[in-house]
C-alpha cells in the first residue's frame, strides 16, 4: 500500500483503546537516510474555548498504528504516554532514534 503525506493529513486519528478521536495528522517524523516512518504528530487540544494556542501534541510511534482506512487511522496508544510539551519535541526525536 502507498500513501502520499496528503492523504494522511485528511485522515482522522481514533485511539482503538478508549475510542477516542485525537484529530489529524498534521507531521511525520522520517528517519534520514533510509526514509523510514518514526512516528505521527498529532495537534493537541486548544486551550481555553479552542481559541488559544495548545500545549502539547500527540506523538504517535509507528509501530502503534494498526489500520489505515479510506478515512480514519486506528492506532493502540496510552495517551499519557504519547503526549508531547511542545517545547521537548526534539528530545522525544531523540527518544525514537533510538528504537
Amino acid at each position: 500500500m502507498q500513501q502520499r503525506f496528503t492523504e494522511l493529513r485528511c485522515k482522522e486519528v481514533v485511539n482503538i483503546c478508549d475510542g477516542s478521536r485525537l484529530g489529524y495528522v498534521s507531521d511525520v517524523v522520517v528517519e534520514l537516510p533510509c526514509g523510514r516512518l518514526v512516528a505521527m504528530i498529532v495537534p493537541g487540544p486548544r486551550r481555553f474555548f479552542g481559541l488559544f494556542c495548545r500545549e502539547y501534541d500527540y506523538c504517535i510511534p509507528w509501530q502503534a498504528v494498526k489500520q489505515i482506512g479510506d478515512d480514519i487511522i486506528l492506532v493502540e496508544v496510552c495517551l499519557e504516554q504519547v503526549r508531547s510539551p511542545l517545547e521537548n519535541r526534539k528530545k522525544l526525536f531523540e527518544i525514537f532514534e533510538k528504537t
